[in-house]
Formats: C-alpha cells, sequence, structure tokens
C-alpha cells in the first residue's frame, strides 16, 4: 500500500470505527483509533459469567459479505467463519401458537398456512415486494451518502424516483402488513422488524419492510464462534494492516481550528492529526466533544430509538422447544409500542427476545446448560436512575413460565443485567438509544446525520447513529461510505 502521510484519529473502536480504520490503512492512512473502553467492540463485546459465556449485544448476522470484503482487500490469510441458519427463528404466541419461521421460503410459507392459515402466495408475494424495496433503494440509500449531490444525479436515483409509486412511502409498515395479511398474527411478526432499528412498526413507513428480505432473501447467519467473533477478526484486520487501537482512552475534545480538525484531546493529551472520524452517538458528539456553536439542534431534537434491558441468564437446563433466536410476543404489540414511545416505562406484557447461543456453539456454557440472553424492548432513559428493573423482571419470569410452561427462576444460577443507563455508559449511546434516532417517519433516510461534517473540515461519523443506520450491515456500509469520501477527497 503506498503511503499517503496522513493522520487519522477514529474515536470508538465499535466495529463502524474498526471497519474505518481498516479500510483507511489498506489505503495508506496513518490510523489510530482511541476507545474509552478496556476492550475493543462497543455493543458487539462479549460477558463471561460463572462458566457461561454471552454475545453481549447484537445476535443475529446478515450481510455478512461485507465481512468478508474487509478481510479481502488487507489480503488477511484467516477467513472468517460463520454458518446460514437453516431456522432463523422459533415464535411463541400466548394463545399456545408457536412455530419456526425457516430460511427456505416455500417452507415458511408453508409453515404460515399449516399453523396461521395465511395464504402460501400472500406470504411470497409479500417477501418478494420485500425485494423489490430492496433492489430498488439499496444502492441510493445504503451504500452512498445522501448529502453529496453527484450521487443523485445517476441512473440508480432515476430508477428510484420512477419507482417512488411503488414504495409505500405514504403508508406505515402496519398499514401494509394488515392488507397483505389476513392473520394478526402474522402480521405482528412481520411488524417486529420495527424493532432492528429501535422504531416504531405503528408509525415507521412501509418501506422498512425491506429488512424483513435480508432474512429471507439474502440469508440470516451465526459466526461459528459467537457474535464476538466479528469484533476479533475485525482487531485482527485492523492490526494487521497497521492500525494502532489505543484502550481506555477517554476522548474529552475534538480539536478545530478555524473551523477545522487538528486532532484530539484525550486523558488531557493533545494527539494531532489532518483527520477524525467519530464513531460514537452523534449526540454525545455535539453536546460533549465539540462547541456548542456547532451544534445541530434540529437533528438532535428528533425522537430517538428504543433502547433495551437485558438479563444475562446461566440456566442449569437444556430447553429442547427453544432454538438459537426466541421470540415470545405480547399480547397487545400496539400498546406495547405505546409505552415504549411515549411512556416512560415497558409495557407490563412484553415481546421477550431470547438468544441463546449455547445451541450454536457448547463451549458458552457448561454441560446440559444454556446461555440466555433475555432481551426486552424498552424506552431510552431520560431519567437519572431505572425504576421499574424489579417489576420487569417479575413480569418476564411470569411471562416466560406461563409460555414455555416452566418455573424459570429455580434453573437461574448466574445472572447479570445491562440496562438503559449501563447501555449509555458502556457505549456512549445517548440515553441508552440503541440506534439513535428512530425511524418513525417517512423522511428518516433523510434525516440521519450525514457520514461528514457540513460546517468543520475533515470531520466524519460513522456508526448506528448516522447515516444509513443502525445494525450490524449498516455500521459497516457507514464506514465504507465515509472511507470513500475521505479517500475521494484526499485525491483531489
Amino acid at each position: 500500500m503506498n503511503k499517503t502521510g496522513i493522520k487519522v484519529n477514529i474515536i470508538g473502536a465499535g466495529i463502524g470505527g474498526l471497519a474505518t480504520a481498516i479500510r483507511l490503512a489498506v489505503a495508506g492512512f496513518e490510523v489510530t483509533i482511541f476507545e474509552k473502553n478496556n476492550y475493543p467492540g462497543g455493543k458487539l463485546s462479549e460477558l463471561k459469567l460463572d462458566g457461561f459465556r454471552f454475545d453481549k449485544g447484537p445476535s443475529l448476522l446478515t450481510l455478512p459479505h461485507l465481512i468478508d470484503e474487509l478481510t479481502d482487500i488487507t489480503g488477511y490469510p484467516i477467513l472468517f467463519e460463520y454458518n446460514k441458519l437453516e431456522i432463523i427463528t422459533h415464535y411463541f404466541y400466548e394463545d399456545g401458537t408457536q412455530f419456526n419461521a425457516t430460511s427456505d421460503i416455500n417452507s415458511f410459507a408453508e409453515q404460515l398456512e399449516k399453523s396461521l392459515g395465511e395464504s402460501p402466495i400472500a406470504v411470497k408475494n409479500y417477501l418478494k415486494k420485500s425485494k423489490f424495496y430492496y433492489d430498488t433503494t439499496a444502492d441510493l440509500f445504503l451504500t452512498q451518502s445522501l448529502s453529496q449531490l453527484r450521487n443523485f444525479i445517476n441512473l440508480k436515483t432515476v430508477r428510484g424516483i420512477l419507482n417512488a409509486p411503488k414504495l409505500n412511502l405514504f403508508s406505515s409498515m402496519n398499514r401494509k402488513n394488515e392488507l397483505s395479511f389476513t392473520n394478526e398474527k402474522t402480521v405482528q411478526l412481520f411488524n417486529r422488524y420495527a424493532t432492528y432499528n429501535g422504531s416504531n412498526p405503528y408509525k415507521a413507513p412501509a418501506l422498512m419492510n425491506i429488512i424483513s428480505h435480508l432474512e429471507f432473501g439474502l440469508g440470516a447467519f451465526v459466526p461459528k464462534n459467537g457474535m464476538h467473533q466479528i469484533t476479533e477478526h475485525l482487531v485482527k484486520l485492523a492490526t494487521s494492516v497497521g492500525v494502532k487501537i489505543k484502550l481506555n482512552q477517554n476522548v474529552e475534545e475534538i480539536c478545530i481550528t478555524n473551523n477545522s480538525v487538528i486532532g484530539l484531546k484525550s486523558n488531557g493529551e493533545f494527539y494531532p492529526s489532518e483527520i477524525v472520524t467519530s464513531d460514537i452517538d452523534i449526540h454525545v458528539v455535539y453536546s460533549k466533544l465539540l462547541p456548542s456553536k456547532f451544534t445541530p439542534k434540529k437533528l438532535l431534537q428528533q425522537e430517538k430509538s428504543s433502547s433495551a434491558y437485558v438479563f444475562y441468564w446461566g440456566i442449569n437446563k437444556e430447553f429442547a422447544s427453544l432454538g438459537l433466536h426466541n421470540i415470545l410476543f405480547s399480547d397487545d404489540y400496539k400498546k406495547e409500542f405505546e409505552c415504549i414511545f411515549t411512556g416512560n416505562e415497558p409495557s407490563i406484557d412484553p415481546t421477550i427476545y431470547i438468544n441463546i447461543s449455547s445451541k450454536n456453539c457448547k463451549t458458552d456454557a457448561p454441560l446440559n446448560a444454556e446461555n440466555w440472553f433475555v432481551m426486552i424492548n424498552v424506552p431510552h432513559n431520560t431519567r437519572n436512575e431505572i425504576q421499574y428493573g424489579m417489576q420487569l423482571k417479575k413480569n418476564v419470569i411470569s411471562k416466560i413460565n406461563r409460555m414455555l410452561n416452566t418455573d424459570i427462576e429455580q434453573h437461574i444460577v448466574a445472572e447479570q443485567v445491562l440496562d438503559p443507563i449501563g447501555i449509555e455508559q458502556q457505549t456512549s449511546s445517548f440515553g441508552g438509544s440503541l440506534y439513535g434516532n428512530a425511524s418513525n417517519n417517512r423522511f428518516s433516510a433523510f434525516l440521519r446525520h450525514s457520514n461528514f461534517s457540513s460546517t468543520i473540515k475533515n470531520l466524519y461519523f460513522v456508526g448506528g447513529s448516522v447515516h444509513p443506520g443502525g445494525g450490524i450491515p449498516l455500521c459497516l456500509l457507514s464506514a465504507k461510505i465515509a472511507s470513500e469520501i475521505i479517500q475521494s477527497k484526499k485525491r483531489t
């Protein structure tokens, strides 16, 4: 690689920061990452507890080719190993209905017909429409900046504009799903995909149904050794191309002179660089690291995405009825989202997600035991303390016991809890909001912060709180977009 002699300081060693560092180092930049924790990965880290291992955050992998692409550009000899899931999710409803969503669309459609009475043709047509959403918009909205005029003067944009009437931009996810299916349980299943970016399906645009195509059309995957393997692999790639990763570094300021970046200050020491890239929540960047005159107040005032309350439970029993991914649905889904986005507490009947990575990687739990990652969607935090924790645990345990016909408390032999305050402290996510701003209106794609600053020269942004959005694949795409802009500007 040809060295440019240009220094880049990156704030945060989440996957967005790591991926950006890899791409820029391969392009010849001198890259240093500053991470406040004593471990890399951000939300994509791990917890070891009394013989159990847990992935602390994201638990599903889509678009793994984005990781393969990073491996390829570095020439690293060890590949990232993952497998495609045949059974994606086990679904449970309060009336006793349960079934498995398989990756094979024909089999999935047949299962919905058998369990819920849905027409297989309706299911296939719906997923075909989701594929159309993806094929029409992915190149325009996901793989390039929306803040550069030149990206709108091309055939991809023309195609998107011509197909705009077919994208259901003025309908909500829920409304589109109600028109597509006859059983409210099917509607609930597909409404669930709004939670993949912390949004409300009763407000988010129908275009967000694109998310179901990522699983059913492009595949749901699991890394061979757990989700933390992604972080481990990216760290190896980064160090192999000369990236320096400095842990326990609390960045206090992005240093600006004449509206241009000159470096950053961390742990009281100044580190000069021609470029600074942030992989932390955009709200935190503007409120804590930059002078107030640069703050885009309207953007920061937008509705925030949901947060999560997580119980990490070591269970001294194996449950044959559960798989890697499991959903125990709320009986009143609309009320649950009203609680999340207009109330200050989660629903008393929350939807429960249980991820058991030991179903895939046996070493994640002792023999005849399982590691349960139990997550509930909750409001992002606006208080000094979380007051609903004890009641939420009671509600969760009661629901699990009722729906799985068990007494789960007697099987919990290890426990740790992560609430929105803990998420904010560990990952610098404002209020514990997992995805920055919510996508609860049809203009949400255009309202996310761009991957570069329009007022500060050589300041760039990656990660889940900026374009194109939250989740592993979009964070990786944000890194690709930002690094390409940096390289293009340095060539001119």
